[in-house]
């Protein structure tokens, strides 16, 4: 593999039996790519780290201010979490109102405009074509505008994918890498894939993470770096981990049945519990994809105030108090502590299920019923202003 310079560097030591079958997963979405663009670690936060560290030493010569990462708002706490560990500057924009994942474009803009103008050198964005914390998935036409905008501006978009095999309908929901969008244009060059397998692939509790760096001389240079920082930390997935990750990637009949199976599970509960939400007087984005769903509780900000909740945390707490453990504050994803937004996991109806899953539809499972039922009513004792202080 050629560095930027044309040297030539060690190849990663990433396995075989894993790239190849990376290489086969990413096929099977568009998207054509070859072992040596393929990196393999324990997890997709350390290779978003690696990636990030090796953005900055690719920086031009004489380039002393450090990049800073472009983030959407609300977004996976572990993003800002591999910026900062780098010393970098964060900035959050705002998703648009269709769903999450992405910033909106033309904030976008006006960011990276804005950064500039204070000395700053924007350099990465990360989005979510899946987004895990709003449950949504972004529009294909939607990705394009917000990929070119930041391609124009000379961004690196570094696109998590972990979560684009969860969509609650197969056939209904239209999930697009910016890695197949842009290639064959300008830009192809312009974007690195991330994947944590263990959100959609692995069994319950493993982990492993792949990135896809692009096939061009930029690309060469950020997978060698990357390569660089992941043997430096000696952050090399177990064998174990290894030949899990190889086993899922080839995607057997079994595997592809369960995945189904569970993402329309997951959406099942994310629909009841969106209503829940919304009969509660929430604004909510529908879920589309993943495990949990965003609410905006600012239309019962007076109720709420009664019961002493005018923030998110402690917004988090009065629900977590009512609903277990399946409520996280906006402000644990970037969003202003002040909104009264928070993310509600399908786990606090799943919770109940047998381990094989429902034998047929979930809401009709005794267990996810009284959850349901539990969960209307403490939304809407808490929304209606009767709760106590």
């Amino acid at each position: 593999m050629r560095s930027s310079e044309g040297k030539t560097v060690p190849q990663p030591a990433a396995p075989h039996a894993v790239t190849g079958a990376a290489c086969g997963y990413w096929e099977r979405r568009g998207i054509v790519t070859a072992p040596a663009q393929v990196l393999a670690a324990p997890s997709a936060p350390l290779l978003l780290l690696a990636t990030l560290a090796s953005v900055a030493a690719s920086a031009p010569p004489g380039e002393t201010a450090r990049g800073t990462v472009l983030l959407p708002r609300p977004c996976p706490a572990w993003y800002a979490t591999q910026a900062r560990l780098l010393d970098r500057r964060v900035r959050r924009i705002s998703a648009p109102a269709e769903c999450g994942g992405v910033p909106d474009p033309v904030a976008l803009l006006e960011t990276v405009r804005r950064a500039r103008a204070e000395g700053e050198r924007p350099r990465v964005l990360v989005l979510s074509v899946a987004d895990e914390v709003t449950g949504t998935a972004v529009p294909p036409e939607l990705l394009h505008e917000v990929c070119e905008a930041a391609a124009d501006e000379g961004l690196l978009v570094v696109s998590d994918e972990s979560w684009r095999d969860t969509s609650h309908a197969a056939h209904g929901t239209v999930t697009v890498s910016p890695a197949e969008m842009l290639h064959g244009t300008v830009y192809a060059g312009s974007v690195v894939v991330l994947a944590e397998l263990g959100a959609a692939l692995l069994p319950p509790g493993g982990r492993a993470g792949l990135a896809r760096f692009p096939d061009t001389e930029r690309g060469e240079a950020l997978h060698a770096g990357a390569a660089g920082v992941l043997r430096t930390l000696r952050a090399e997935p177990t064998a174990q981990a290894e030949r899990e990750a190889a086993e899922a990637l080839a995607e057997p009949p079994a595997l592809r049945t369960r995945r189904t199976a569970s993402a329309a599970l997951h959406g099942a509960l994310a629909r009841a519990l969106h209503g829940a939400v919304t009969a509660a007087g929430a604004v909510c984005r529908p879920p589309r994809a993943a495990r949990g769903l965003y609410a905006d509780f600012e239309p019962r900000r007076g109720e709420l105030a009664s019961a002493g909740v005018v923030d998110a945390p402690r917004l988090e707490a009065a629900l977590v108090s009512r609903l277990g453990p399946y409520a996280q504050g906006g402000h644990r994803f970037g969003d202003d502590p002040a909104a009264l937004r928070v993310r509600l996991s399908t786990d606090v109806l799943a919770a109940g299920l047998p381990p094989e899953g429902p034998a047929a539809d979930p809401l009709e499972e005794p267990a996810v019923a009284e959850a349901l039922a539990a969960a209307h009513t403490a939304l809407g004792a808490l929304t209606d202003g009767s709760s106590a202080r």
